[in-house]
């Protein structure tokens, strides 16, 4: 079995964003960037199921420009087998990355898309779910558990009522959730014999896959600054300033 892993370089979670003067964006200049989080946890379990026994190849993929090969890089690692960068100055929205990972899941015969339920940068949680659709093939969001048996697997997933078991055959695109696993760390040594895996540069265009926006971005803007806290020297103290906040009686 094939696994095609979705990986998105984006800022670094421990980093401050700014959000740029014309209010058109987050200002990425000199802002360290890393591999989603999520997209982490993908790798991890698709490198997991090769060591078992559960899979023959772990490909990665990024849609993006030249500085995602380092995303990429840190895939390979993981122990991902190689990658593929689809080269684009362009932005891409989550219905353009799943059209792009539709062509390289038939270009490549992958049986089984692990994805990052969410990318942390934009949050939109839809490329997963778009591309299930595209291919018309099964789908788990927010995984905690899978488990191949045979032909089929059983994934667990994380739902607002509590957790859902479902079987899934072939093809099948899941989402990772926070739960499903912990990443390995990157060691220096993997990441020197990262350097030596296959890394394909496809540019998007070759792949004929319309990749226009279909909504735009009206103007971006930080959160207001919250109040200061303030400490009150016991319970009743506290259970008077609720009720005064909340005009109870």
């Amino acid at each position: 079995m094939k696994i095609l892993v979705g990986v998105k370089r984006v800022p670094d979670p421990n980093v401050k964003v700014r959000v740029r003067s014309d209010g058109a964006g987050v200002d990425l200049a000199n802002i360290k960037m890393t591999v989603n989080p999520f997209d982490e946890i993908a790798v991890e379990a698709a490198v997991r199921m090769k060591e078992s026994g559960e899979a023959s190849e772990v490909v990665v993929v990024s849609c993006g420009t030249t500085q995602s090969q380092d995303a990429l890089r840190t895939a390979l690692a993981m122990g991902a087998d190689r990658a593929i960068l689809v080269q684009t100055d362009a932005e891409l929205q989550p219905l353009a990355v799943a059209k792009i990972l539709k062509e390289l899941v038939a270009r490549e015969s992958a049986e089984l898309v692990l994805l990052g339920k969410q990318a942390i940068d934009d949050d939109s949680n839809q490329t997963g779910q778009l591309l299930a659709a595209l291919l018309d093939a099964p789908q788990a969001t927010y995984a905690s558990s899978i488990r191949r048996q045979g032909d089929q697997l059983t994934v667990v997933k994380e739902t607002d009522d509590g957790r859902e078991t479902v079987e899934m055959s072939f093809p099948a695109v899941i989402t990772a959730d926070l739960r499903l696993n912990e990443p390995r760390y990157v060691t220096l040594p993997n990441l020197m014999k990262a350097k030596k895996k296959p890394l394909e540069v496809v540019d998007v265009a070759s792949l004929g896959v319309d990749i226009a926006p279909r909504f735009r971005t009206v103007s971006v803007r930080e959160p207001a600054a919250r109040k200061p806290g303030e400490l009150l020297p016991d319970v009743a103290a506290l259970v008077s300033r609720l009720r005064a906040e909340t005009n109870l009686n």
